[in-house]
């Protein structure tokens, strides 16, 4: 099966006109660049420029709206009932693309299933592109798509909440509450994210996890052929998990993907991502067999439960994008073999109640390494732990930690940097932890090899 409808391709529109660019981040850099390529006159307005950058915002054709910019910030500003459209570049991407597009949304595994469905789509031999929340803006690969290309587009609720086109196969995954800071309200958090639904065709494929009641009600919002993914339960008609194996159910035929076991990334909350990775690009025409081959061989996403190595038998897991409670929670749910934690890091203001009770009840756990300033509001969390399970506190550097967890962990243990923290205290970020954690792993591991 490939099904999809092709979209025109046009440009032409955007020369001559006086275009603003709000937000000079990466994606709002790519925007002017392409802009001015196509023959705009681009201003670049940010915050970090003066608090009346939003002035005279009337006298643009069009304005530009970077994701982390708030539509209603940019709509204040304007006073003249003539007021310049308002669009985004996935907005822009949408309307000029020539591809297929298959669009991946959730509050978490976004990111994951996205980078799935790419290699999978590679693996069959389409000229697959990936992009948007992701990394890398749409509009810097535009010029190499043709009408046989197929477009993979990780999409915040910060890019879908003034989208008005659909993609070809939206795939709508878990989604809870989050960026209320961003969005005000729940209501309005979950309403961006059916944007991705909300104008597709009945030539058209939605992709629905569920398993979660947000999610499983966006189904009304679309036209579109409805298949739906589960780790929980069967579907009339989706990708689901059953007697330890994937399974695709498309009319009276079930399709065996893969045993759970030979998944290479670790935890139960993945299979809800392979499901649904599954399922898009069997619509978009991937064959079993390749699905399959690339769920055996993908490792995951850099930071995100990535196996860094194994080092006399102790397998090092990088989770440092853990930054909530939550997500700490999904990486010690992940295996069954002794667990060293590295838990801690500096504040995003978190309710730390559910991990203090699922470190206490996970009997796997062995050792916990405490670090950073948080690490004092994890651990009183932490009740009735086993008087077994080793706490180590005070390491204040990475070699530090690293160096700590070598010296007691053993052939078959597992360790975690899942922090459930930021990083700011001792990191400069996520990324900057993780990488010190790799480099201090693989130090260990040519120091095995000498």
């Amino acid at each position: 099966m490939n099904n999809f409808k092709n979209k025109p391709f046009d440009v032409k529109t955007l020369k001559g006109k006086n275009i603003a660019v709000i937000g000079e981040g990466l994606e709002g850099i790519s925007s002017a660049k392409f802009l001015k390529k196509a023959g705009a006159k681009v201003t670049v307005l940010d915050q970090k420029k003066g608090d009346g950058y939003l002035q005279n915002l009337d006298g643009y054709d069009l304005i530009v709206r970077s994701p982390g910019v708030k539509l209603s910030k940019i709509q204040d500003a304007l006073n003249n009932k003539q007021k310049p459209e308002i669009t985004s570049q996935t907005k822009l991407f949408f309307d000029l693309s020539p591809a297929k597009i298959i669009g991946v949304t959730g509050t978490k595994g976004k990111g994951t299933t996205s980078s799935l469905i790419y290699e999978m789509l590679k693996k069959e031999g389409f000229d697959a592109h990936l992009g948007g929340n992701i990394g890398v803006p749409p509009l810097d690969f535009l010029e190499k798509l043709n009408k046989h290309s197929i477009v993979i587009l990780e999409l915040s609720s910060f890019q879908l909440m003034d989208l008005q086109k659909s993609p070809n196969i939206a795939v709508l995954l878990m989604v809870t509450s989050e960026h209320l800071d961003y969005h005000g309200s729940t209501q309005e958090y979950i309403g961006a994210k059916r944007n991705i639904l909300r104008f597709q065709t009945k030539e058209d494929y939605a992709v629905i996890n569920k398993d979660y009641l947000a999610s499983r009600e966006s189904d009304i919002q679309t036209d579109a052929k409805i298949y739906y993914v589960s780790r929980e339960d069967e579907c009339a008609r989706g990708c689901f998990v059953k007697d330890n194996a994937i399974w695709i159910r498309n009319g009276d035929l079930d399709e065996k993907i893969i045993n759970t076991s030979d998944i290479l990334i670790p935890g139960e909350h993945n299979y809800e991502n392979a499901c649904a990775a599954s399922m898009a690009s069997y619509l978009a025409g991937v064959k079993v067999h390749n699905i399959a081959n690339v769920l055996r061989t993908f490792k995951g996403l850099e930071h995100r439960l990535e196996l860094v190595a194994t080092v006399n038998g102790v397998r090092y897991y990088d989770d440092s994008f853990s930054t909530t409670p939550e997500t700490a929670i999904a990486a010690i749910d992940a295996f069954k073999d002794p667990e060293i934690l590295i838990l801690g890091g500096s504040s995003k203001n978190s309710d730390f109640t559910g991990l203090g009770k699922t470190v206490s009840e996970t009997s796997n756990i062995k050792a916990i390494i405490g670090i950073g300033v948080e690490w004092s509001k994890i651990k009183p969390e932490i009740k009735n732990l086993s008087p077994d399970v080793l706490i180590i506190e005070g390491a204040k550097d990475m070699e530090t930690i690293v160096t700590t967890v070598s010296k007691i962990a053993v052939d078959g243990d597992v360790v975690l940097l899942t922090p459930a923290c930021a990083s700011f205290d001792m990191f400069k970020n996520y990324k900057d932890r993780g990488e010190q954690f790799k480099r201090e792993v693989l130090a260990l591991k040519q120091n095995e090899s000498n």
